[in-house]
C-alpha cells in the first residue's frame, strides 16, 4: 500500500494534480475540481492536527470496526458519504485550491510521522500515523481517479 509519507508516493500525487485542470470533469460525484481541491485540502487539516471535526454517533458505533477501509488496498467506494464539515459545496478558484493542496501535502510529507495528529479521525477515530498515511495517500488517489488523473 502506498503512503504519503513516502517521497516518491508524494512526488506522484503532485504530479497527478499538476495534470488537472480548470475544465477536468468529474467521472462522478458533484464536486468541481476546484471543490475537490478544497475538500482534499481541508482533509489534509484534519490529518495534520490544524481541524478536529467532532465524531459523529455513526463513527464511534462502527468506526473502528470498519477503520481498515481508510488504509488498506481495496479503492474506496465512488459517491461514499464524507465528514460533514469538509463537504465543499461553494464556488472556490481553482489555481489557489490546487496550490494550497500541494502545499500542504508537501508540508505534512515532509513534518514526517512524528508529526502526523494524534487527534481521532472522525469516524474510523484512532488511528496511527502509518494508517494515517496510508489513508491520506488512498483518499487523495480516490479524488484523482474522480478526475480522470
Amino acid at each position: 500500500m502506498k503512503n504519503i509519507f513516502n517521497q516518491l508516493h508524494s512526488e506522484e500525487i503532485l504530479n497527478r494534480i499538476d495534470k488537472l485542470s480548470p475544465s477536468s470533469k468529474p467521472q462522478w460525484g458533484k464536486m468541481d475540481v476546484a471543490q475537490m481541491l478544497a475538500h482534499c485540502s481541508s482533509f489534509q487539516d484534519i490529518a495534520m492536527g490544524h481541524s478536529f471535526p467532532a465524531r459523529g454517533w455513526l463513527g464511534i458505533l462502527i468506526g473502528n470496526f470498519v477503520k481498515p477501509i481508510f488504509y488498506n488496498d481495496k479503492p474506496l467506494a465512488q459517491n461514499m458519504s464524507t465528514i460533514p464539515t469538509i463537504l465543499i459545496v461553494d464556488e472556490k478558484e481553482f489555481e489557489t485550491e490546487k496550490e494550497k493542496l500541494k502545499q500542504k501535502i508537501i508540508t505534512f510529507q515532509n513534518n514526517g510521522p512524528e508529526k502526523c495528529t494524534t487527534h481521532p479521525h472522525p469516524f474510523f477515530g484512532k488511528l496511527t500515523s502509518e494508517q494515517w498515511g496510508k489513508g491520506i495517500y488512498k483518499h487523495l488517489n480516490h479524488h484523482l481517479k474522480q478526475f480522470g488523473v
